[in-house]
C-alpha cells in the first residue's frame, strides 16, 4: 500500500466510491463519489492530537467490535493516505457550539467541517474489478450462541485477537474474565457448504486458515487443549498438507463432525454436542473458548457494481469470467478484468496471481493503442430502419446507441460488440446484417441440408461456445450419436432467428432444436434469455396452429457436457422418428398458408396509402 501511494503514476482515491460508469473499452467514463474526509489528507500527519480530546467512542470496525475508537480515527494501521478521518456521523463537530475540540487541538489546522463530498469524473481505458469480500455473519445461527455467549466468537474476531497489533496486544484471552483459555474448539464450515443457512458452496480459505490458527496457538501457548470439528479438511495448496499434518503433530484434535448445539453451564464452560461421525455416537466436549470459522460472501454492493459495468454473475453471487479456463480474468464485456475475491473466494496467493494476471491482461490491451475488433459485429442497415430501438433493448453490452428523440438511426458501436447476433434475431424490418453470419448464410445452411431426404435429418443451432463445443467434446470422446443431426453453428443461441427456425419446417424439417448456455453461463452475459423467451413464444404460435410443440425443442448444454450432448441427440432421433410425413407436409401447408395471409395483409396495407398518395397529387 506504500508503495501505491507513493507512486508517481498511480492516483489512489481513497475513502471513495465509484457511482457510474458508462462507455466502452477504451473509452470508459467513470464517476467517483469522493467522501469528506474533513481532514487535510496533504497537511495531516497523524499526530493524534486530534484523538486525545475527542470526547466521541464508537466500536472500531476493524478490531471487529473487540476495540474502540473516537470519531475522528484512522481507518487501520498503515493506512494509505497517511491522514484521519472524521466520521460526520459520530462527531459532534458539525455543531461547533457542542464540541470542536479536534479543531482546537490540531496545530497544523488540518480540521475543516465545511469540506464536502465531491464527484470525480475519470476517463480510463480498462477496469479492473477487486471489490474484496464479507464474511459470514453468523448470528442466524443461533444453535451456536454467538452474541449469546461471550465466549464463542469467529474466526475474524479470533485474528484481531491474536494480532500483535490488535486489542489485547496479542494475548489470547477470553472476553468475559480476560483469562488465557485452557480449551479453544474451532468449528468449521460456519456458513459454507450449507443449503439452508449459509452458501452451498466451500469459502476456499477456512480449513488452512483454522489450521495455522491451531499452530499459532500451540507455538505460543502449547498448554492450550485444541480441538477441531470439521466435515472434511481441504488441504488442497502447494504445502497446505504438511502444514495440516503439522498441527496435528503438535497434538491438536481433528473430529470429523459438527456439533448441532453449544450450551453455556454452570461453570461458564461451553458445551459441544456432535455426532462423531467415525464412531457413530454423540459425545459431549467442554470449551472456554469456541471459533466459528466462518465462509465467504459477496461483498453486499457488488449488485450494483455488475450492473453498473453490465457484468454477469453465477449462482453463488460472484461475477462470472469469461471463460473459466481460456480468460478466467477477463470479463464478458471487453476491456474490464477481474481481481481477487469478486469472482469466487480465494486466498492471499491466488488473489496476488490473479491480480498479476488481471494487469498483464489489461497492460497487453492498452499497449497496442488500438483494438482488433473481430468480424462479427453487427451492421445497421439505415434505409430500412424504423427506429423502433428493440435493438439497443436487447443488446446485452449496451453496444447499439440510439435516442428516438434524435429521429435518427441506431448506431453500432464496434469496440463493444460482441457479435452475439442477439439485435439481428429481434429486428422486425430485417435492418441489422450480422458479418459472417447474415442471414442468407444461415438460410443457404438450412437449404443445402434439407435439399435431400429432409424427414431422415433433425436440423440443430447450436452456440459456438457451449453446445457446439459440447458436441466437439463428445465427438473427440468417441461416443456413438445418431447421423440424423446437422449442427448449424451460430456464435450464440439468441442468434437463432424466428425466420430460421420457420424456414426449416417449410423445407420439411421433422425436428428443429435449439441449444445453447446454461443461464447464468452464457458467454454474453444474458442473451440466452433472449433465446428462451423467443423460443417460446415461437412454439405457443405453433400449438396453436395446430403444430406440435415438442418438435421445437430448447436444450442447454455445456461445452463439458459431451455425454448430455450424446443423450439429447439420442432423445432427438426418437422423436424424429415419431413425425410421419403426413404431419410434415401439414406443417408445410400451414405455414405456407400463414405466410400468405401475411402477405395478403401487408399489400392491403399499402394500397389505401397508395391511393390516398394518388389523391393527393
Amino acid at each position: 500500500m506504500t508503495d501505491v501511494g507513493r507512486h508517481p503514476k498511480v492516483e489512489l482515491l481513497a475513502y471513495s466510491e465509484v457511482t457510474k460508469v458508462t462507455g466502452y473499452v477504451g473509452n470508459f467514463k467513470v464517476t467517483v463519489h469522493r467522501k469528506a474526509r474533513f481532514v487535510d489528507e496533504k497537511e495531516c500527519t497523524a499526530c493524534g492530537d486530534c484523538v486525545e480530546v475527542c470526547p466521541v467512542t464508537r466500536p472500531n470496525e476493524f478490531e471487529m467490535g473487540l476495540a474502540t475508537r473516537k470519531a475522528i480515527y484512522s481507518p487501520f494501521p498503515q493506512a494509505i493516505p497517511p491522514a484521519y478521518v472524521l466520521n460526520a456521523e459520530d462527531c459532534l463537530g458539525h455543531m461547533p457550539l457542542a464540541c470542536e475540540k479536534c479543531s482546537q487541538a490540531c496545530e497544523k489546522e488540518c480540521i475543516n467541517y465545511d469540506q464536502e463530498d465531491e464527484d470525480v469524473e475519470l476517463e480510463v481505458g480498462v477496469i479492473i474489478v477487486a471489490t474484496g469480500m464479507k464474511v459470514f455473519d453468523p448470528t442466524v445461527l443461533t444453535e451456536y450462541g454467538y452474541t449469546k455467549y461471550p465466549n464463542v466468537i469467529t474466526s475474524m474476531e479470533f485474528e484481531r485477537l491474536i494480532n500483535a497489533g490488535g486489542p489485547t496486544g496479542g494475548e489470547l484471552v477470553r472476553l468475559d474474565n480476560r483469562e488465557l483459555p485452557k480449551k479453544v474448539a474451532f468449528l468449521q464450515c460456519i456458513g459454507s457448504r450449507s443449503e439452508k443457512k449459509g452458501q452451498p458452496y466451500c469459502s476456499n480459505v477456512c480449513c488452512m486458515n483454522s489450521v495455522k490458527d491451531t499452530i499459532l496457538i500451540k507455538e505460543h501457548w502449547p498448554e492450550i487443549d485444541v480441538g477441531v470439528y470439521y466435515i472434511d479438511i481441504r488441504a488442497f495448496g502447494k504445502g497446505f498438507e504438511d502444514l495440516y499434518k503439522r498441527s496435528k503433530s503438535h497434538g491438536v484434535r481433528y473430529m470429523r463432525g459438527l456439533p448441532g448445539e453449544i450450551r453455556m453451564n454452570e461453570d461458564g464452560m461451553l458445551d459441544l454436542y456432535v455426532e462423531n461421525v467415525e464412531t457413530g455416537k454423540t459425545e459431549k466436549h467442554s470449551y472456554d473458548m469456541v471459533v466459528l470459522s466462518v465462509g465467504l460472501e459477496p461483498p453486499d454492493k457488488l449488485d450494483e457494481m455488475r450492473q453498473m459495468l453490465n457484468l454477469s454473475k453465477t449462482a453463488d453471487g460472484f461475477l462470472l469470467e469469461a471463460h473459466p479456463k481460456l480468460e478466467p480474468v477477463d470479463a464478458p464485456t471487453r476491456g474490464i478484468y477481474f481481481a481477487g475475491c469478486s469472482e469466487a473466494p480465494k486466498d492471499i496467493k491466488d488473489s496476488v496471481t490473479q491480480a498479476s494476471g488481471a494487469v498483464a491482461r489489461a497492460g497487453s490491451l492498452m499497449c497496442k493503442g488500438e483494438i482488433t475488433v473481430e468480424a462479427i459485429t453487427s451492421r445497421i442497415i439505415d434505409e430500412k430502419c424504423k427506429m423502433c430501438g428493440i435493438c439497443a433493448k436487447v443488446c446485452p453490452y449496451n453496444a447499439i446507441q440510439f435516442d428516438k428523440a434524435s429521429k435518427q438511426p441506431p448506431k453500432v458501436i464496434e469496440a463493444a460488440c460482441a457479435g452475439c447476433g442477439c439485435c439481428g434475431a429481434e429486428c422486425p424490418f430485417d435492418a441489422i446484417v450480422m458479418r459472417h453470419f447474415t442471414d442468407e448464410q444461415i438460410i443457404s445452411q438450412i437449404d443445402a441440408m434439407l435439399e435431400e431426404n429432409p424427414m431422415d435429418k433433425v436440423v440443430v443451432f447450436a452456440c459456438n461456445w457451449c453446445s457446439y463445443a459440447g458436441a466437439d467434446f463428445a465427438g473427440v470422446s468417441r461416443l456413438q450419436q445418431p447421423a440424423s443431426p446437422r449442427l448449424i453453428r451460430t456464435m450464440c443461441s439468441a442468434r437463432v432467428s424466428t425466420k430460421f427456425i420457420l424456414h426449416a419446417f417449410k423445407k420439411g424439417a421433422p425436428v428443429v432444436l435449439v441449444s445453447g448456455c446454461h443461464f447464468g453461463d452464457c458467454h454474453y452475459i444474458d442473451a440466452n434469455h433472449w433465446t428462451k423467451k423467443r423460443v417460446d413464444k415461437l412454439r405457443d404460435q405453433l400449438v396453436k396452429l395446430g403444430i406440435r410443440g415438442e418438435r421445437l425443442p430448447l436444450y442447454w448444454i455445456s461445452a463439458a457436457e459431451g455425454q448430455r450432448f450424446q443423450k439429447v441427440m439420442e432423445e432427438m432421433e426418437e422423436l424424429r422418428k415419431t413425425v410421419t410425413v403426413e404431419e410434415v407436409e401439414e406443417t408445410k401447408r400451414i405455414l405456407a398458408d400463414q405466410e400468405a395471409k401475411k402477405k395478403a395483409k401487408k399489400k392491403k396495407a399499402k394500397k389505401p396509402d397508395k391511393e390516398a398518395k394518388a389523391a393527393t397529387d
